[in-house]
């Protein structure tokens, strides 16, 4: 009997420090902004670090245990450049159209994308960008459909959607578009002529936006099912062609 107290009372120590180890592991959002935003400066950073660009330019971690990535860049020697805003942007060598066609700010978008949205937290000291583990992807052609995306909401919202909300918050642009991925697509062409639907991909480059850059704490139109408020995004994209925008959009 006293051992099975003994078994007992050991087994109740056990669960009592993994849950305060658990506890540790809880991230809170900080009250100040200037937190949240070096939070995502550091751990943007150690994405760059973290990651390197495979043969068809989709962005890959680097293997603890296998050597075979060894040879590769790490993202932060691919030349990223950091706008005033925040906003990390990597033209990837060898894979831009040329001559290409520059991108107007209101062009209609054909685009292969993968866009995740991450937490930028500071566990036990360690700042990084967190995934969701339930919805990682704002959209994800290259892995989904296969098909490139045409326009989305988050890139260029329609002058009709604007009209047809019932709310003051859901009539201007910043509750749907990501500003910061609008401003570093400034730095990419489109391919010219454009590709097909079915032309095989070979991503162009990466664009990774700070929340500050996105909805920051600011209401947003419901793209996931899940709150985006203080998510970074790091979007890994191709532009397979654009066409002017009618008048009327």
């Amino acid at each position: 009997m006293k051992k099975i107290f003994l078994y007992i009372l050991a087994g109740s120590l056990c669960f009592s420090a993994c849950k305060k180890d658990d506890e540790a592991q809880t991230f809170v959002e900080p009250d100040d902004v200037a937190v949240r935003n070096t939070y995502d400066d550091q751990a943007i950073q150690k994405f760059l670090n973290d990651n390197y660009l495979d043969t068809q330019g989709n962005i890959k971690a680097f293997s603890a245990t296998d050597t075979i990535d060894d040879h590769e860049k790490k993202l932060a020697e691919l030349n990223p450049v950091k706008l005033p805003s925040g906003v990390v942007y990597i033209v990837r060598a060898g894979a831009q159209p040329s001559p290409g066609k520059t991108i107007g700010a209101t062009d209609v978008l054909r685009m292969m994308v993968r866009a995740n949205y991450y937490l930028a937290t500071n566990t036990d000291g360690t700042v990084a960008l967190t995934a969701s583990s339930v919805s990682p992807y704002l959209v994800n052609t290259v892995n989904g459909t296969g098909s490139p995306l045409s326009d989305p909401m988050w890139y260029y919202v329609k002058k009709q959607v604007l009209a047809d909300a019932t709310t003051d918050v859901a009539k201007q642009r910043k509750f749907y578009e990501i500003e910061g991925f609008q401003e570093g697509l400034k730095f990419f062409k489109a391919a010219s002529p454009a590709l097909t639907d079915g032309a095989p991909y070979n991503l162009q480059g990466v664009i990774i936006v700070p929340s500050r850059a996105a909805f920051g704490r600011e209401a947003h139109y419901n793209y996931t099912g899940y709150s985006l408020q203080n998510r970074t995004f790091v979007f890994n994209f191709q532009v397979y062609g654009t066409s002017d925008r009618p008048a009327n959009e």
